[in-house]
């Protein structure tokens, strides 16, 4: 691996960690509403596919041996087993596809760009999150869609900042 592969991975391991300053907000389910999720957006859209998936994974690992680098100063192995432990282990695989359809299309036009961030960052992430949330908080299949239906706003704008800074930043600096 060479040396800009391991800064990207550091930084956007490190800026998933700094978006945990802001404050979480807890829900019914116990899945908090987060602003790293939109850094698991701009690790996929702006390091790529390998790099973005392999800074999530860097990060998880970080969280396991008990970092508290979630929002709320969460951290340790247990978060995993809680109802939020399946958009956890989501974020690599959402920041792998977002990097890797991105690529793949080679699209600089914002509303492409905010559809497959968007897909990526929610349906692929809930995907996951959503059948381990239902087990974990013992919910019902309906209940756990209904409370997850206060995340897609939110999220929705946080993949609207993703392709937004992923479009300026790509005209700043076309060789990324």
């Amino acid at each position: 691996m060479d040396t800009k592969s391991i800064v990207y991975i550091a930084l956007f391991a490190a800026l998933t960690a700094a978006l945990a300053l802001f404050p979480p907000i807890t829900l019914p389910g116990g899945v908090p509403i987060t602003a790293q999720s939109l850094g698991v957006m701009l690790a996929g859209s702006l390091a790529g596919a390998r790099r973005g998936g392999l800074a999530m994974a860097l990060f998880l690992l970080l969280v396991a041996v008990g970092l508290p680098l979630l929002a709320g100063g969460r951290g340790g192995f247990g978060i995993f087993l809680g109802p939020s432990g399946g958009f956890l282990i989501a974020w690599p695989i959402s920041a792998f596809f977002i990097g890797y359809t991105l690529a793949k299309t080679g699209t600089n036009n914002l509303l492409a760009m905010f559809a497959i961030i968007a897909f990526g960052g929610i349906v692929v992430m809930y995907s996951f999150g959503i059948p381990w949330m239902i087990f974990a908080a013992e919910m019902t299949f309906l209940k756990g869609l209904t409370v997850m239906m206060a995340y897609v706003p939110g999220d929705l704008i946080k993949a609207f900042i993703a392709a937004f800074v992923t479009q300026q930043v790509r005209k700043a600096y076309p060789s990324l």
